[in-house]
């Protein structure tokens, strides 16, 4: 019995040896091939990412006051309600169009987004509500621009802002 133990015990221990070694180096390489997958999947994400940015750009540009105006082929025919219909119209469209932009970036920057949607039709309908009787589609666009360039923190620009201290994170 002693002899067998003389033999059985050391090769018990030097197996114990070689399972721990193969262990630990497994862990290592699973552990390497997980960091690989994840910093390539962390490449295409925040390629991803930064198209969303991009577009959310676009729509904060694309629904300010002047360009939504520039879109509108015939303004000077046009009554002041179809203009604003027109405008909030053209946010809805632009930002409808973009919603599922909101699963790439943060919850605050999308409450921003959408806050800035809802202050822009708003401040829409607020300088429609506003002009006296009888006031032109381009009495509206000029009290609109001139209001919009007058505040300058417009709904949109905050929430390009925030937009962009949100990509400058990802850095």
């Amino acid at each position: 019995m002693l002899e067998v133990l003389k033999y059985t015990l050391p090769s018990l221990i030097v197996l114990l040896a070689t399972w721990l070694v193969l262990y630990k180096i497994f862990k290592n390489e699973d552990k390497k091939r997980m960091w690989e997958v994840k910093k390539t999947t962390q490449k295409e994400i925040n390629a991803v990412r930064l198209r969303a940015y991009e577009r959310m750009t676009l729509v904060l540009e694309r629904t300010q006051p002047e360009h939504m105006l520039l879109e509108i082929q015939n303004l000077s025919t046009m009554s002041v309600m179809d203009v604003q219909k027109h405008l909030l119209r053209t946010i809805r469209l632009e930002f409808d169009h973009n919603m599922s932009q909101q699963i790439y970036v943060s919850e605050e920057l999308w409450e921003r987004f959408i806050q800035a949607r809802d202050e822009m039709g708003a401040f829409v309908n607020t300088m429609a509500i506003q002009l006296p009787e009888g006031s032109s589609s381009l009495d509206y666009a000029k009290t609109l621009t001139a209001a919009y360039t007058m505040n300058g923190d417009t709904p949109n620009a905050l929430a390009l802002a925030a937009l962009k201290e949100e990509v400058r994170g990802l850095w």
